[in-house]
């Protein structure tokens, strides 16, 4: 599995299917600093995604991360909010 390291000058987020973050048991671990379009989580890289890769190595599920960097801010940042793994609200 392939998950993207989105990266702006202030922070960073894995993403990766939402219902990745289900099936591995973790949904309800993940901090309201992390974001979702819905069909995507966005995990931010300090805590969060800490969980996740925990999580697949767990599994035995292999990963690759591919780092993707802007200079500008990134428009994660302007996406919902993870809320207590079940839904998504937009602050």
């Amino acid at each position: 599995m392939k998950i993207k390291y989105f990266q702006d000058p202030g922070h960073g987020w894995f993403a990766v299917p939402a219902t990745l973050v289900f099936r591995l048991g973790i949904a309800e671990k993940i901090s309201t600093y992390s974001y979702t379009d819905g069909d995507r989580a966005f995990l931010e890289e300090d805590c969060d995604a800490a969980l996740l890769l925990d999580a697949l190595r767990a599994a035995g599920e292999p990963f690759e991360i591919v780092p993707s960097f802007t200079n500008r801010e990134s428009r994660i940042r302007r996406l919902p909010r993870w809320r207590c793994g079940l839904t998504a609200t937009a602050d």
